[in-house]
């Protein structure tokens, strides 16, 4: 303990060189936002070594000349027809300005002597077929470079006059549609926080009773999410991320600068409070800088073992072969990593700096913690009273909350995965106008088409009857209804075949033509050769594939080191086992309400959304190893407070209230910090943000009331000293990571916990 004690209070008294430090690396990292901003690629929702992804090397390596990616131009008119003399000259001329443009492969026009089938039968919309060449961040750029080029050619001829300027363009397909999703949710990500942040403020000023105490969060978390971006900045030279990854970063980051911070700065005013230390009254620079070292020693270190156990969550999704995966992981490692940094070095200089100032802009007596009073006492308040009522009569307590938990919880085995592209979010945007001619004048699924490479045993070429079973495969899937259009193309003694769906492509109809495809026609008709089905259908399909056979991997992962981590930190059997049970109930009642509400469409009026009967296939996973690491920050905060007074020499029902007593308040007002911040992307308009927004605004609640002021204390009375125990072969074998002094002062003398 005193090692980490001295730590704080080295901070404290080196605060100025601190604080310049930090100056400077935020000011580099926010110059660096930018950089990232331009670095950032499409996500990627392949698996590593899936039929898909082998099915996408194999059209890289054998038709380049269809490009890395197919993208399609959609053509429409208000009036008249697009086959007209002067709009089909229009529609040649912006073909053959996307024909010059960066990156450009191939474009096949609907005039085009090769084309088939790519002038609607009403005559009102025409497509012009784009092969991209390049990596994600490159296709990217490249989408948004070719969009601009069309609208430009759009104005050129509106300018001529004539009905040629009735042509309307717009560019649609897997990186178009990206990054329309980037431009809709960082709107969404800003009204969110625009929302979540003014309610998180109010709260921090009702919780801490002072204005400037309740900036501290705010300001930590700030300088979190901007060293965050730094470090991910340099990680994209080496590594790719996409766009979704900055809005995880952000929600997780905020929600967890803010956790820490509140902790901290707590335990700091109490620590003040009791040093005597007040507004008005002697600098007293050593006894400051000896409460901000306490308050790192004791809160500080809560802060570390809950964000190692974050760490521990989140690490689990590295065992899933998926890039959309690590790419979460890593972010919300690095996340964690610059907010300890961030909690541990920068907020101890601050508090050093402030001391009793800290409690600037101060709100009535009454409204006050009475734990940063000097010479309150905090026994007998009115958490303590609650968590004594609770002891009282724990087995209905308890139950009461167990079957509000359950029930919840409920709709969970119906879950079924899918992938929503977010298209209806689009509203007004090049890639929506698109689909919408799609869906009336041609087919939905023509903004990507299923890819089926047929080649001989093991990649090799064809021969003349693998050529035959190619070709049946091409005419059975040409039959199939689901299907809008068939294109066969030979490459090197292989066949690729493009499959257009009738359907959307991230709808449940395309995900089963894919499986039919693998599962049936395939085998069928070429049972001798090697059939692979690609493109952004099987993706999604060998997505979901790969979620489903990894979640017990992770689960385990996750239970397992989370036990043996805070069975060294709380020294204890059944404390770990606890934690661990009642962190499980809240995420499944967590994802059974997002299945309830997103997958079975209840509340579709309510928060503006129609429901596509599924939910984001790494939505569920992603919450589950969040939100264990994130509800773990109250249990470590709360059992650790109340360790405190157990070694202190207080009965288990008076440590227990004691402990509730010192957290409720700070639990609860971080808990409903996290709930506004999260909270606020329920109004997104992309629906897997208000998945993620509903998902961890409902579990922090759940955890924050039910979990911690019921079960807690309940469970606590009915174990009674035996929370505390903890075999002594077992004890000798457990690093010591969870002994330390017991409030500012040092235990003299502690009980060994036992029966």
């Amino acid at each position: 303990m005193m090692r980490r004690r001295r730590w704080g209070t080295l901070m404290a008294e080196h605060r100025r060189s601190v604080i310049l430090i930090w100056i400077a690396l935020l000011l580099a990292c926010g110059a660096s936002f930018p950089v990232l901003a331009n670095r950032l690629e499409a996500p990627d929702y392949g698996v590593d070594g899936a039929p898909s992804t082998r099915a996408s090397r194999l059209v890289e390596r054998y038709f380049a000349g269809q490009g890395d990616e197919q993208e399609v131009i959609v053509f429409d008119t208000a009036r008249g027809r697009i086959d007209d003399p002067e709009r089909k000259a229009v529609v040649q001329r912006t073909v053959d300005r996307a024909r010059r443009e960066e990156g450009v492969v191939t474009v096949i026009g609907p005039f085009d002597p090769r084309a088939e089938g790519q002038v609607a039968a009403d005559g009102r919309a025409a497509l012009a077929v784009v092969g991209l060449k390049g990596d994600g961040r490159e296709r990217a750029a490249r989408a948004a470079g070719l969009q601009d080029a069309l609208d430009g050619a759009v104005r050129d001829a509106a300018g001529r006059g004539g009905a040629g300027g009735g042509v309307a363009a717009y560019l649609t397909g897997y990186s178009p549609i990206t990054n329309d999703q980037t431009v809709v949710g960082s709107a969404d990500a800003e009204r969110g926080e625009a929302i979540g942040m003014p309610i998180a403020l109010a709260v921090m000023v009702l919780a801490f009773g002072a204005v400037t105490a309740a900036v501290l969060p705010l300001l930590l978390s700030m300088a979190g999410l901007v060293l965050t971006f730094g470090a991910v900045c340099l990680l994209t030279f080496g590594f790719s991320y996409d766009t979704f990854l900055l809005t995880i970063i952000t929600m997780i980051g905020t929600g967890i600068g803010i956790d820490y911070a509140m902790f901290i700065v707590s335990r700091f005013r109490e620590e003040l409070a009791h040093r005597g230390v007040t507004r008005g009254g002697p600098r007293r620079p050593e006894a400051v800088a000896d409460a901000a070292g306490a308050a790192v020693a004791t809160s500080g270190r809560t802060v570390l073992f809950s964000g190692v156990v974050v760490a521990i969550s989140v690490c689990s999704l590295f065992v899933m072969r998926a890039p959309v995966f690590r790419e979460i992981s890593v972010g919300v490692l690095v996340s964690v990593v610059c907010t300890l940094a961030a909690a541990l070095t920068l907020l101890p200089a601050v508090l050093a700096v402030l001391g009793p100032r800290v409690d600037a802009g101060s709100l009535p007596e009454r409204w006050r913690p009475a734990d940063t009073r000097a010479g309150a006492g905090a026994a007998h308040g009115p958490w303590a009273r609650w968590a004594r009522l609770v002891m009282r009569r724990p087995v209905a307590f308890g139950l009461a909350a167990a079957t509000v938990l359950v029930a919840a919880a409920l709709p969970l085995p119906s879950l079924r995965y899918g992938i929503d592209l977010g298209t209806a979010s689009l509203e007004g945007r090049p890639t929506a106008k698109a689909q919408t001619v799609l869906e009336r004048s041609f087919s939905p699924g023509a903004v990507s088409p299923v890819q089926i490479v047929v080649t001989g045993p093991d990649g090799a070429a064809l021969d003349a009857a693998g050529r035959r079973e190619a070709a049946r495969v091409a005419d059975l899937v040409g039959a199939d209804r689901r299907v809008a259009d068939v294109e066969s193309l030979p490459g090197s003694g292989r066949l690729l075949i493009n499959a257009v769906p009738s359907v959307p492509i991230d709808s449940p109809a395309a995900a089963h033509l894919v499986e039919d495809i693998r599962g049936d026609i395939a085998p069928r008709a070429a049972a001798n050769q090697q059939v692979l089905v690609g493109g952004a259908t099987a993706s999604f399909a060998d997505l979901s594939e790969e979620t489903t056979g990894k979640l017990p991997y992770v689960l385990a992962l996750v239970l397992g080191l989370s036990l043996l981590f805070l069975l060294s930190v709380f020294r204890s059997v059944a404390l770990p086992v606890k934690a661990v049970a009642m962190n499980l109930l809240v995420t499944a009642a967590s994802v059974g309400l997002t299945v309830w509400v997103f997958q079975q469409g209840h509340g579709e009026g309510l928060l503006g959304f129609h429901s596509p009967g599924f939910v984001q296939v790494y939505l569920p996973i992603t919450v589950f190893v969040l939100l264990f690491g994130l509800s773990m920050d109250y249990e470590v905060f709360l059992i650790r407070r109340m360790k405190e007074a157990w070694e202190d020499g207080h009965g288990n029902e008076a440590a227990v209230a004691a402990g509730v007593e010192h957290t409720a308040r700070p639990i609860a007002a971080a808990a409903a910090i996290m709930v506004a911040v999260f909270g606020g992307f329920l109004t997104a308009g992309t629906l897997e943000l208000k998945e993620f927004g509903l998902s961890l605004s409902v579990a922090i609640a759940l955890d924050a009331t039910l979990v911690r002021l019921v079960l807690v204390p309940a469970l606590m009375r009915l174990f009674g000293d035996w929370n505390w125990w903890l075999p002594g072969g077992l004890g000798r074998r457990l690093p010591r990571l969870g002994e330390e002094g017991a409030g500012a002062a040092q235990v003299g003398s502690a009980r060994s916990p036992g029966v």
